[in-house]
């Protein structure tokens, strides 16, 4: 059976699904008289990797786009590869103690999904976990706000998050939620070894169940008063956190 199939736009999201995900690429939409070289680049690179492209008009990439800004490039997109609960632990062991996994619980809104996987992929985190319900997926939205990023780390769909975070524990990774209620700074974290870190959706956070299966709470200090920050800005605060401490190490 053919998998189904939908559209990306933006020249971030293009190159990086002709980049990286080749097989996945059914066509390559380009405007016809643009002189953009990153436009060229894409239409070379397309080629080469056996994918057709064409040259049309803006108004036909205004009408596969859906809205998004096109920027004169979209691709006809089959599913990427599907990350499940199985892939994980592969990807920790191949981490060699130093595995960091981004886990977002409940997040909605796809342009936070993408901003999230686009500060995961700068950090080099090991894996970005979702749940497979009451949560956005990797939509085309996504994949144009994470600027190729979804294209590039894990994202594993579990389906059950609860048990996705003991079967971490029992790989010898630490869960560290964030949240605003907790005692502890998230810099008085180890965060240099195995670690997962938790953020809650937009509107209520870290679930009970979720917080329940932390090995501990942390929030990021505020002098300025506020009590939250958006969760994409939260997850880049602590990915480069991490990311601090293991280059101090």
């Amino acid at each position: 059976m053919s998998k189904q199939t939908s559209w990306i736009a933006g020249i971030n999201a293009v190159a990086a699904a002709v980049e990286h995900d080749a097989d996945n690429v059914r066509e390559v939409l380009l405007e016809a008289g643009a002189r953009n070289p990153r436009l060229a680049a894409i239409e070379t690179e397309a080629r080469r990797r056996g994918i057709d492209v064409r040259r049309v008009a803006q108004q036909a990439l205004d009408g596969v786009a859906g809205g998004l800004r096109h920027q004169g490039a979209a691709a006809r997109y089959a599913a990427a590869k599907t990350w499940g609960e199985h892939d994980l632990a592969p990807l920790i062991e191949a981490a060699g103690g130093r595995a960091l996994v981004l886990v977002l619980d409940g997040v909605q809104d796809p342009h936070n999904l993408g901003a999230c996987l686009r500060s995961a992929a700068a950090a080099g985190a090991t894996a970005v976990v979702i749940p497979k319900d009451k949560a956005v997926q990797v939509n085309a939205t996504v994949r144009k706000t994470s600027a190729g990023a979804a294209d590039t780390v894990p994202v594993i769909r579990a389906t059950n998050l609860a048990r996705t975070l003991r079967e971490l524990q029992k790989q010898g990774v630490w869960i560290y939620g964030l949240a605003g209620d907790a005692t502890g700074s998230l810099y008085g974290l180890d965060l240099a070894g195995n670690v997962a870190l938790v953020l809650g959706g937009e509107a209520d956070g870290l679930r009970r169940l979720t917080r329940e299966h932390c090995d501990g709470l942390a929030r990021i200090p505020m002098p300025g008063g506020f009590e939250s920050l958006n969760v994409s800005v939260a997850a880049g605060v602590a990915l480069f956190e991490a990311v601090r401490q293991r280059q101090a190490s």
